[in-house]
């Protein structure tokens, strides 16, 4: 069994390592949130975005995988630079927006168990994440940001040491959604969607297939029968590896959801407004020590998802500009590409000092997220089902019909959350 285990975890990459990022302080934050605010009636939410995870995810990973180039080299070559140019800048203020929540986050959560000023934490959590990016290779990073997807596990083995989970509700509103057209639900359900179905995600999962797949070098012009055995074998791969980590991105979820209703909603914790609140769903497990565990929780999650979300956007940058990226790479071989992920966690860090609350930045940058992945989304699909991109290796016709719904929902999700508030529902 323990050979198992070890064979099948080595064998996870770049998806599961993006589902886990997905569960970062900003899911952790929008989860309780929707547990807190709807209780069980949030439920569905993480069922409903899974296909569609799966499906995206699947797609960006295709695109790397076959073309050996991420995806802002191949939007470069597909689209008018000055499009390509407006969705990288509109995937680097996102990421920005968010990396600085989550650097944010992990500082009040180490607050909890550590009572030094918040700009001393935050600033500590910026350089470590740095360092770790710029000063290790990704063979052994990427070894470590798969044990670092342990900590999440904290939030599922709450659920079964407290008592009073109707889980027969819980089930019920999981598959039969509720409360539907309500300004509160829907707002609730585009921040879940911006941060499950989340841009910097897309970016990450095509590099990194690159950097897994070929390294510092690119795909060859002409494939030798031995490449190409090897690339089907990653794509075959790829898949359980995409499913693998989406769908354990939203049984996390669903479990944070389910505790955050039953222990917070419950209690009248409607809006949760520090990282202590949040915290207490975790008092039924370990009770005095809920601070503590919240805290290990937000900090494996926050080192694991920040560096996802500079580095997709200096690669995105990188590839557009065509010069030198990776994190295969040493920082004097891609002096550029550590220079942006330097910069974008900086202007993070500094949007920490603007007195903005940690846990609503979180759930905010879920909603600008959900705002920015449409336009993106589009390129994507686009990408995907285009012959002179992927050749013979294209989406197959439901994945690209998925895709489409996927572009749909993300469209639609907002404009009817804004179309509510205008309404008074």
């Amino acid at each position: 069994m323990r050979d198992w285990f070890r064979r099948t975890f080595k064998t996870l990459g770049p998806g599961f390592i993006t589902g886990a990022a997905d569960d970062d302080p900003s899911g952790i934050a929008t989860y309780t949130q929707a547990g807190a605010s709807l209780g069980y009636h949030a439920l569905w939410t993480a069922l409903f975005s899974v296909p569609f995870m799966i499906v995206v995810q699947e797609m960006c990973a295709r695109i790397g995988i076959v073309t050996g180039r991420g995806l802002g080299a191949n939007m470069r070559r597909r689209f008018p630079y000055a499009v390509v140019l407006l969705l990288v800048s509109l995937l680097f203020a996102a990421n920005t927006l968010n990396l600085g929540a989550d650097l944010g986050m992990m500082a009040a959560a180490t607050q909890l168990v550590l009572p030094l000023p918040f700009p001393l934490l935050v600033v500590c959590m910026a350089l470590v994440t740095l360092i770790l990016q710029i000063f290790t290779t990704y063979r052994t990073y990427a070894k470590y940001l798969k044990w670092l997807t342990l900590s999440l596990f904290a939030y599922i083995l709450v659920a079964f040491v407290v008592d009073d989970i109707q889980w027969w509700t819980a089930l019920r509103d999981t598959f039969l959604p509720s409360n539907f057209f309500q300004k509160e639900t829907l707002m609730i359900l585009v921040a879940v969607l911006g941060t499950t179905i989340s841009p910097y995600l897309f970016f990450w999962q095509a590099s990194e297939e690159v950097e897994e797949q070929w390294g510092e070098g690119r795909v060859p012009t002409k494939l030798t029968p031995s490449l190409r055995a090897r690339m089907m074998r990653r794509l075959h791969d790829m898949r359980a590896d995409v499913c693998t980590g989406m769908v354990f991105s939203n049984v996390v979820a669903w479990f944070i959801m389910l505790v955050a209703a039953s222990e917070l909603h419950r209690a009248g914790s409607t809006t949760i407004l520090s990282a202590d609140q949040a915290a207490q769903a975790l008092a039924p497990l370990v009770g005095r020590f809920a601070s503590f565990v919240f805290a290990l929780g937000i900090l494996g999650t926050g080192l694991l998802t920040v560096p996802v979300l500079s580095a997709s956007a200096a690669y995105a940058i990188c590839e557009l500009l065509d010069i030198p990226e990776g994190l295969s790479k040493k920082w004097y071989q891609a002096q550029a590409f550590y220079g942006l992920i330097v910069v974008s966690t900086l202007i993070g860090l500094a949007g920490n000092f603007v007195g903005v609350n940690p846990v609503r930045a979180l759930i905010y940058s879920s909603i600008v997220n959900a705002l920015v992945a449409p336009p993106l989304l589009i390129a994507i699909v686009y990408l995907a089902s285009d012959k002179k991109t992927m050749g013979k290796y294209v989406s197959s016709r439901g994945m690209q019909v998925f895709g489409w719904l996927a572009v749909l929902l993300m469209t639609g999700a907002p404009m009817l959350w804004a179309y509510a508030t205008w309404r008074g529902w």
